[in-house]
């Protein structure tokens, strides 16, 4: 468990991210993290939550219209 402490940044408040955190979230300077509420608190990830679920639609359509989009893609 790592401990980090909330703290004034400006005029918003914010934490410092040790850098084995960093490490564990392969997040680097300027990347965005997402904080996902889940059934035990909030969880801090870089991966979108709803990605998935994007990408699953995405794939129902291209195979739907794979005949249409070949015909655009030429």
């Amino acid at each position: 468990m790592l401990k980090v402490k909330v703290t004034a940044i400006g005029n918003s408040m914010g934490i410092v991210l040790p850098k084995e955190a960093l490490a564990k979230l392969r997040a680097e300077k300027g990347d965005v993290l997402f904080l996902v509420e889940t059934p035990d608190g909030l969880t801090i990830t870089p991966y979108q939550p709803d990605f998935q679920d994007q990408m699953d639609a995405a794939e129902k359509v291209m195979k739907k219209y794979r005949n249409a989009l070949h015909e655009l893609a030429k």
